[in-house]
C-alpha cells in the first residue's frame, strides 16, 4: 500500500503564494505583477507583505507580461500570475516575442489548471496550458503535485532558473502529502513508488489519484510502479526510458488535454527510445463544463479508478505481468 499519507487538503495556489513570499523576502529584486485577481492566484501574502514591490496592472494580461518582460531586462526578477487560460492563451504572443525570445527571467503562475476549478466552467478551466507553454523555446514548465511542492517549485523557479518558467497549479483543496526532505530539482521526476509491472506517469493533482490507483492495482497483484513528473520541460528521460525498459507499459494521467500534454511529452521519449505500450488519462478532447470538482473528475474519467482500468487492460498485453 502507499507510504504516503494526506496531511491535510490545501490549495497548490496556496503553496505558489507561500513560496513566492519566501522567496521574495529572500531577495529584494523579486516583483510581483497583478491582475486584479491577487488573492484568488496567491499573491496576496506578497502584496500584504511587501506592498512596495506589488504592482496591479488591472485585468490586462498582455500589458502585464510586457511590463514584467521590461523589469526582467533591467535585472528584477518578476512573477506574474493569472488564471492559466488568460496566461497561456490570451497573452501568448507577448510570452513568445517578449518572454521566450529574449530568454527572460520571468516566472509565469498559471492557476485554475484542469477542470478540479469546477463551477467557473470551461472558459477558465487551464486544459491546453502545458502544450502551449512546452512548445515555446527557452521556456521551463512546471507542474506540482501538491502545496508543499508548489512552494518549492516556486523558490526554485525564483532562485534557480535564469530564463523563463511556468507553473501551472489549481484553486480547489486537494491532499497536501509531499514532504520539504523530497526536495525539487528541476527537470528530475520523483519515484513515490516502486514496482515492475507497469509505471504509472502523473503529473499535478493527478500524482494522488496515480497513488490511489497502485493501491487498486496492487489487489489485482499489479505491481505498479508511480512516477510523479513536476517538470513537464526540461523532462526526466531518464526516468522514462527506465520505466519503460523496466515495467513494459506505461499510463501517463494529467489534468490536461490528452493531446500535447504529459503523455505526449512522454510519449515523444518512449518512441524513440524504448516503445512500450501507452495508455493516456486526461482530458478526452473536449471543453469542460461547471460543476462540482469532483463530479467533473469522474465524469471525464480523471480519478484513481479510471487510471487502475487503464492499468490493467495494458497490463494484458505486456510480458511483465
Amino acid at each position: 500500500m502507499t507510504t504516503y499519507y494526506n496531511k491535510g487538503n490545501k490549495p497548490t495556489k496556496l503553496g505558489f503564494g507561500e513560496g513566492l513570499l519566501e522567496a521574495g523576502l529572500r531577495n529584494q529584486e523579486v516583483v510581483c505583477i497583478g491582475a486584479d485577481i491577487t488573492t484568488s492566484v496567491g499573491c496576496n501574502l506578497f502584496a500584504d507583505a511587501l506592498p512596495h514591490r506589488f504592482i496591479s496592472l488591472g485585468i490586462a494580461e498582455q500589458n502585464c507580461l510586457g511590463v514584467a518582460t521590461g523589469l526582467a531586462l533591467e535585472g528584477k526578477i518578476p512573477v506574474f500570475s493569472t488564471y492559466g487560460v488568460f496566461a497561456a492563451l490570451r497573452a501568448a504572443d507577448q510570452i513568445r516575442v517578449s518572454v521566450c525570445y529574449n530568454n527572460v527571467h520571468v516566472v509565469i503562475g498559471g492557476a485554475h489548471a484542469g477542470v478540479s476549478v469546477g463551477p467557473d466552467g470551461a472558459t477558465h478551466q487551464a486544459l491546453e496550458d502545458i502544450g502551449i507553454m512546452r512548445v515555446l523555446p527557452n521556456m521551463t514548465v512546471l507542474s506540482p503535485c501538491d502545496a508543499t511542492q508548489a512552494r518549492l517549485a516556486t523558490i526554485a523557479a525564483i532562485e534557480q532558473c535564469k530564463g523563463p518558467v511556468y507553473i501551472r497549479f489549481g484553486r480547489e483543496a486537494m491532499p497536501d502529502f509531499t514532504s520539504d526532505v523530497m526536495g525539487f530539482e528541476i527537470g528530475k521526476s520523483q519515484l513515490l513508488r516502486d514496482g515492475n509491472d507497469l509505471t504509472l506517469i502523473a503529473t499535478g493533482h493527478m500524482a494522488w489519484e496515480a497513488l490511489l490507483a497502485a493501491d487498486i492495482l496492487e489487489t489485482s497483484g499489479i505491481r505498479a510502479r508511480v512516477i510523479n513528473v513536476h517538470t513537464i520541460k526540461p523532462i526526466d528521460k531518464d526516468a522514462i526510458i527506465r520505466a519503460a525498459r523496466e515495467t513494459g507499459a506505461i499510463v501517463t494521467a494529467e489534468e490536461h488535454q490528452v493531446h500535447t500534454g504529459l503523455g505526449s511529452a512522454v510519449a515523444e521519449v518512449v518512441v524513440q527510445h524504448y516503445p512500450v505500450p501507452m495508455a493516456f488519462i486526461g482530458m478526452p478532447d473536449c471543453f469542460g463544463e461547471s460543476g462540482a470538482p469532483r463530479q467533473l473528475m469522474e465524469k471525464y474519467g480523471m480519478t484513481a479508478a479510471a487510471i487502475a482500468e487503464a492499468g490493467k487492460k495494458i497490463s494484458l498485453v505486456t510480458p511483465n505481468t
